[in-house]
């Protein structure tokens, strides 16, 4: 009997188990202790439902064998007589059982209890042996005692054992334990029974029962060994004293127990629980017999579906609570209790007619019944639990039992009362229970509004969303605490409800707040308004109520950034939130919510909710950082979620479709459009270049060796240069673009380092120039008359007929994020020589899900790739996007051929470009506004990108360009400005001339002090360092250049740079372009934009006129040298200029520090040559050689 409602009841702690003992006492759920909890409570559940189910069968037989008719009536006073006399010991005991928990170790009653429960189980069989009722009857009794000694003693335990955080699971667990053996008893018990009394009329003998005695014994005896290995933990309270006056000591319990008016409502549910299941236990017996005419030993099953039903409930309230307690299940329980009832009471009005159907009907009902039940009373056991202090723990256990088995006697009396004396059928019990249920559910959603709303919307949000949680232990389980978090959707406010442990009082914009549909929910969950364009009055009044909540102990939570972002990044923090945590000690916890870009909730697109969702139950993450004490600044606040932007997407990566995937999805999403082309002429849509790519595979796999990692690729941007490299990947090869601008001891030092030992071009190319490398060439050319029919019909079965996931598993390919090697690329080599840089499969798909998720980009947009492979941002963003992404792209093979270039993006509707400041001044030259009539994206990297320059161009073509900044280190791009069209944003700025705009979603930056190393603040300049899933996995074997300029997850830019409020970066200069003058700090950048300004010329033809550079000195340290093309003004005017812009004198560089060039040396990425360029100077400039 103690079983079906107590394992029910079972439920976790609370954080109070914190303050009784240290934390790092505490076990984890898979620690030797608290799995002895759980097998000592399986095997006490077990022997109590197989000795119940054994005696109940054999006792009725007993019963009938008094004169009279058995009846209806006379079973249902047997089974109230046994219920009222295992009962009767809880009432009586209260008080001891909770002097017990509190005055000794739990460990040791658990013990005790388990040694008296031996011995009781052999006063059993001599009861059954003897065939003596009475003794039986006692047997039942001394049952109760033990389980009313063993309750408050074993739930005290489970808070001693485990964490707060484990009270859901450990909780769920304990319900297992004793859903399996109850189940397990009931089949059990029947059987042991029919060994003991085959048929009805066979004496009952020591023989028979020798199966049953030795079963049950051993199942005691073991119970108790296991009990031997829970840990002792100190007694909670060892000074109290034994309470010889029982009914003093329950009465002053149960004023302690209605002391707190939340306690004593959650101690009412579980006593109204209670009674509801010792009916329905009661109930199933003659219900099955009578009503539906089944045999005894099938009234077990109908017993093992209804205490499965309860297992199930149990589970599924411990992973609907998500690790808190969930009071919104409660409600939900007592309405799905009420209707089973009812749906019960239906079965067996049916059994006459429709037997079948009722014995169903009766089976899901019961089934639910127990799944509901589960729901009802799980939380209210770990709400109990939660509030209660330990030091009491025992005496509100204790006083909570009473109740309940008050309730559980009342069931007993009312049981009898309706079979007994007013002669209802067993199906109208059910009913009554179902009617009963009805003013219980509706008083507990009166009393449960805020909880019961809060499940609802979890169930809302997680029909959209696969939510998963981290760092939810940041939180402080008591105490003001101060939420500050990023803003994405219109359900993050209701995101963060549903995931937080604690009840969240949010602040709201007043106008939502105040509205008339929206009200009384603000009303419900303490909404605090702030509506910041009502004065400073009412501003300043919502921040001193948002600062009392936190004194008086809540945890609140703001949206810093004040509005939903439109661009897709991180808006500025308002500084309010300071305000309010100013002189609590509360901490603030930094919170990012990461995934809900794009979702229907989010403004992607320009549209809230008016849109498909990308995919059902789009994965989120919700990070809790670490508490941030007393925070200096609001930068410290925003720097610390911008962090967790990175640590979430470390998280998402291994869950996400790979880069492969990626690709091959969207070539068949493209299918027969046109995905790939180029100048030449060739076209490819979206099926025939996934098909392509398979069979040059397979074509590349036979002539590459698996020996060989890395293969070079020195092909320009065209559709064979795309195959080489979708090829080379899909085979599992990590491939290096080698740049064909560099001089061939240059190249073969990129193939020695790489150890590449083949590399794959196009007779095209040597035609243009005879290169002489120390590899093995393979031409595109000649591979294709390589290919067979079988290579054909191979990759047209993968192409056409498998599944991604089959297709990439079939080539031994990855379908999830990996940080398997992709490609190496070498360093432009702009200050010395290149390095190969390590990019991960993973750098590529987060680099382009980020683009992705601030440009808006749309299967009508059309790529215009003229940036090389070998350059990241043309790796990246040119080739693999497109591949990955609905946009299509067209490529040319020459970025400052302008002609061909305005010429196909007319043809292609060119909707974006990427390309350097180089290149923008060739298209100013050449290209006429027609043919960029639809581009409407320009991203400007390499180089600093002038505003005039930028400005001439948004005049000319009616697009201004969005410079961005990044690295070959960081995959390409890692800032960028957004445009407002892309973003389609009101009020939000996504833009600012001057800057490389903010960083993009996941990436993380930060400014420290060249001397120093200390990390600075907004607005001053210091070396700039990124974070982010993009970052490289290295250089190519060579740790000790990599450890220089990677250090915890950092990179190292070597550029200066400033942030400002807003979040935006200006690069400043590479600390490699500044010279100390007669000990000033010179920029060459800020040198180099004035003068460009001074000499800038329309005959320019799209060169760069001039780069300032230096060269050692032996007066001043360093001096700046101009390296110039012939100049349209003398020098003497220009220096004289330049003075005029109120730089300091130092910066000017003399008169005979102007070098004329034929052409400023410029790299194929469109970079300058730093190293050419300060090649030029040295050649003028170098020191006379010392003689002896």
């Amino acid at each position: 009997m103690q079983t079906l409602s107590g394992a029910i009841a079972n439920s976790t702690p609370s954080p109070q188990a914190d303050r009784h003992v240290p934390a790092d006492l505490h076990d984890r759920l898979s620690s030797v202790s608290f799995v002895s909890l759980l097998v000592v409570q399986f095997l006490t559940v077990l022997n109590d439902h197989t000795f119940r189910w054994l005696v109940v069968p054999l006792a009725k037989r007993l019963f009938r064998h008094t004169p009279g008719k058995a009846s209806l009536a006379e079973d249902a006073s047997m089974l109230a007589l046994g219920l009222a006399a295992f009962t009767l010991p809880f009432l009586f005991l209260t008080a001891p059982a909770g002097y017990l928990a509190d005055r000794f170790s739990k460990a040791k009653v658990i013990s005790w209890c388990k040694l008296a429960e031996i011995v009781i189980m052999l006063a059993g069989f001599v009861a059954l042996g003897s065939s003596n009722i009475p003794l039986l009857f006692i047997v039942v009794a001394l049952t109760g005692v033990m389980n009313a000694l063993f309750a408050p003693a074993r739930q005290g335990s489970i808070p001693e054992l485990v964490h707060d955080g484990a009270l859901s699971r450990a909780n769920g667990l304990m319900g297992l334990m004793n859903v399996v053996p109850c189940a397990l008893g009931f089949l059990l018990g029947n059987a042991l029974a029919s060994l003991a009394q085959p048929e009805a009329g066979d004496s009952i003998t020591w023989q028979t029962l020798s199966t049953a005695f030795v079963v049950i014994l051993s199942i005691a005896v073991l119970g108790w060994v296991v009990s031997l290995g829970i840990r002792r933990v100190p007694a909670g309270d060892p000074e109290c004293r034994f309470p010889w006056n029982f009914p003093v000591d329950t009465w002053q319990s149960l004023k302690l127990l209605s002391s707190d008016i939340f306690l004593a409502r959650t101690a009412l549910g579980i006593a109204f629980f209670w009674l509801l299941a010792s009916m329905a236990q009661l109930n199933i017996d003659t219900f099955a017999g009578h009503d539906l005419g089944l045999k005894q030993w099938q009234v077990g099953i109908f017993g093992m579906v209804l205490v499965v039903g309860v297992g199930v409930g149990s589970i599924l309230a411990g992973y609907l609570s998500g690790g808190h307690v969930e009071l919104g299940l409660v409600p939900l329980g007592a309405t799905g209790i009420a209707i089973c009832s009812v749906i019960l009471y239906f079965a067996g009005v049916l059994s006459d007619d429709h037997r079948l159907v009722a014995f169903e009907l009766s089976v899901g009902g019961l089934f639910f019944l127990g799944v509901f039940a589960g729901l009802f009373d799980v939380p209210l056991e770990s709400y109990l639990q939660h509030r209660s202090e330990p030091k009491v723990l025992g005496k509100i256990l204790a006083a909570t039992n009473f109740l309940a088995f008050s309730g559980a006697l009342a069931a007993a009396g009312i049981f009898y009362l309706l079979l007994g004396v007013l002669n209802l059928s067993p199906a109208a019990v059910f009913l009554v229970c179902g009617i009963g249920t009805v003013p219980v559910a509706i008083y507990i959603m009166f009393l449960l509004p805020g909880a019961m709303i809060r499940f609802l919307f979890y169930i809302f949000t997680h029909s959209f969303y696969r939510v998963r949680r981290f760092g939810v232990q940041n939180i402080p389980e008591t105490g003001g605490v101060l939420l500050v978090s990023n803003h994405v959707t219109w359900v993050d406010g209701i995101l963060l409800m549903t995931m937080t442990p604690r009840p969240v009082r949010f602040i709201a914009y007043a106008d939502y707040v105040s509205h008339p549909r929206l009200s009384w929910l603000a009303k419900i969950f303490e909404v605090i308004p702030i509506k910041a364009d009502a004065g400073p009055k009412a501003l300043i009044e919502s921040l001193r109520m948002a600062k009392k909540a936190i004194e008086e102990g809540h945890v609140v939570c703001i949206f810093a950034e004040g509005t939903l972002t439109r661009t897709g990044q991180m808006q500025p923090f308002q500084p309010g939130f300071l305000k309010i945590i100013q002189g609590t000690n509360a901490p603030v916890i930094p919170v990012y919510l990461e995934g809900l870009w794009g979702s229907i909730f989010s403004f992607k697109g320009g549209k809230f909710f008016w849109k498909w969702p990308k995919r059902l139950l789009l994965p989120v993450n919700i990070l809790f950082g670490s508490p941030i004490t007393a925070p200096k600044s609001v930068y410290e606040v925003r720097s610390a979620v911008q962090l967790l932007g990175v640590e979430a997407m470390e998280k998402r990566k291994a869950h996400d479709p790979s880069l492969l995937s990626a690709f091959i999805t969207t070539c068949r999403q493209a299918g027969g459009k046109t995905k790939i082309a180029d100048s030449g002429g060739t076209e490819l849509s979206g099926t025939k270049l996934l098909l392509s790519t398979l069979i040059f595979r397979r074509v590349l796999k036979r002539e590459i060796g698996d020996h060989e990692q890395v293969v070079g690729i020195l092909l320009p941007p065209t559709v064979g240069g795309v195959l080489a490299n979708a090829a080379l990947s899909m085979a599992g090869k990590v491939t290096a673009n080698l740049n064909y601008t560099l001089s061939d001891e240059q190249l073969n030092a990129c193939i020695d380092q790489g150890g590449i030992k083949t590399v794959v071009t196009s007779r095209k190319v040597l035609e243009k120039r005879n290169f002489q490398l120390n590899a093995r060439l393979l031409f595109l050319e000649d591979l294709k008359t390589q290919l067979t029919s079988f290579d054909k019909f191979a990759a047209a079965t993968m192409a056409y007929t498998l599944p991604a996931s089959c297709l990439l598993w079939l080539l031994g390919r990855p379908t999830k994020g990996t940080d398997e090697l992709l490609t190496l690329i070498f360093t432009s080599g702009s200050t010395g020589q290149p390095k190969g840089v390590m990019l991960t499969h993973n750098n590529l798909k987060i680099t382009i899900d980020a683009a992705d998720h601030i440009a808006r980009l749309e299967a009508s947009d059309t790529v215009l790739g003229v940036l090389p492979f070998f350059h990241s941002l043309g790796y990246s963003i040119t080739l693999w996007l497109p591949l990955c992404l609905p946009p299509r792209v067209v490529y040319h093979v020459n970025p400052l051929d302008a002609r061909v270039v305005g010429q196909l993006a007319e043809k292609y509707g060119a909707t974006i470009l990427l390309a350097t400041p180089t290149f923008l001044r060739s298209y100013l030259k050449r290209c006429e506004p027609a043919q960029f009539a639809k581009l409407d994206l320009v991203v400007v990297g390499a180089e600093k990108l002038p505003n005039e320059l930028a400005l001439e161009f948004q005049t000319k073509f009616g697009v201004l360009p969005s410079e961005g900044y990044g690295a070959t280190e960081t995959t390409g791009p890692a800032f960028v400005n957004v445009p407002d069209h892309r973003c389609e944003m009101t009020s939000q700025k996504g833009t600012k001339l001057g800057t490389v705009g903010r960083p993009l979603p996941g990436f993380a930056v930060r400014v420290l002090d060249p001397e120093t190393g200390a990390e600075l603040g907004v607005n001053t300049q210091g070396r700039v360092q990124l974070k982010g899933g993009n970052v490289m996995a290295g250089y190519w074997k060579d740790q000790a250049k990599t450890d220089s300029v990677l250090k915890d997850g950092w990179y190292d830019t070597g550029d200066l740079g400033i942030i400002d409020e807003e979040g935006f970066l200006t690069i400043t200069g590479r600390l490699s372009r500044f010279s100390k003058v007669a000990g000033e700090m010179v920029p060459h950048l800020r040198v180099e934009e004035l003068l460009l300004e001074i000499v800038k010329s329309p005959d320019d033809e799209g060169a760069l006129p001039l780069a300032v550079t230096a060269v050692p000195d032996a007066q001043r340290g360093e001096r700046l040298v101009v390296i110039h093309r012939p100049l349209g003004q003398p020098v003497a005017e220009i220096i004289k200029k330049l003075g005029q812009t109120g730089i300091p004198n130092l910066w000017i560089p003399g008169s005979d520090s102007f070098v004329e060039v034929e052409a400023v040396p410029i790299l194929g990425t469109g970079k300058l040559d730093l190293k050419g360029i300060k090649d030029c100077a040295l050649a003028r400039f170098a020191p006379a050689p010392t003689t002896a």
